[in-house]
């Protein structure tokens, strides 16, 4: 991955608070594998600075960064309290029309980093809504109550709707060629899919300031999202 300027992901700042737009492939903390990381960046923009939660490496979107103890302190009651507002998108296999559906379901993750419904996991619950629906995939927005390892994407795959890409949950590769008709390769090219990722994307954030304010950030689909987004659209 190329070098990143942290500055280009920062939604919204004040005296307190970060939220970036974190890009996907890029982790939230150190990575034995990867040169950069969200927390490192962070540190050389501010100097103190503390994630106050965690995406998924490839996921992308809204994460809060606390630029002193206090802040730190301040919105981790919140999501202890579970005041904090997340809404993330989804592209989803199938056609499903989500209206507030509520999932709750206990999660066990695995010392293999693979998260299970079980009833001896910790509870967890997230609702669903439909935004849009395709031919056959579907957006949806997901709105997770608690905030368990892979939370949103066990919740879908159980509810038979598994996340394009994600292949760890039964979700499969989306490609051009599932939604044009009239699909051509080129000869000896090897076809990809239209986003080679998990299509997660952590789209809003809603939190309390240290002063009380309400503070709101939405963050734009990046490229690959968007692209897979305007290719549903196109081919309804």
């Amino acid at each position: 991955m190329k070098k990143i300027d942290f500055k280009d992901l920062i939604l919204f700042e004040n005296e307190d608070y970060l939220v970036i737009n974190k890009l996907p492939y890029l982790s939230t903390l150190d990575d034995r594998h990867e040169a950069q990381n969200i927390l490192d960046l962070a540190r050389t923009y501010t100097q103190d600075a503390q994630v106050c939660h965690r995406l998924d490496k490839e996921t992308s979107g809204c994460l809060v960064i606390a630029k002193h103890q206090e802040a730190y302190r301040n919105i981790a009651i919140q999501f202890e309290d579970r005041k904090v507002n997340k809404i993330y998108h989804a592209v989803v296999e199938g056609v499903h029309e989500y209206k507030e559906v509520l999932v709750d379901h206990n999660i066990h993750a695995t010392n293999k980093g693979i998260a299970k419904i079980t009833k001896e996991g910790k509870p967890a619950q997230t609702i669903f809504n439909t935004l849009r629906t395709y031919y056959s995939y579907s957006l949806v927005e997901c709105k997770p109550i608690t905030g368990r390892l892979h939370q949103i994407r066990v919740h879908l795959a159980h509810l038979k709707s598994p996340i394009c890409g994600d292949e760890m949950y039964g979700g499969k590769p989306l490609y051009l060629s599932s939604l044009k008709r009239r699909f051509n390769l080129k000869q000896g090219t090897e076809e990809l899919p239209i986003m080679q990722r998990v299509s997660l994307h952590a789209y809003a954030i809603g939190f309390e300031g240290l002063n009380g304010e309400r503070i709101e950030v939405v963050a734009p689909y990046p490229k690959d999202f968007d692209v897979l987004v305007r290719q549903l659209e196109k081919n309804r």
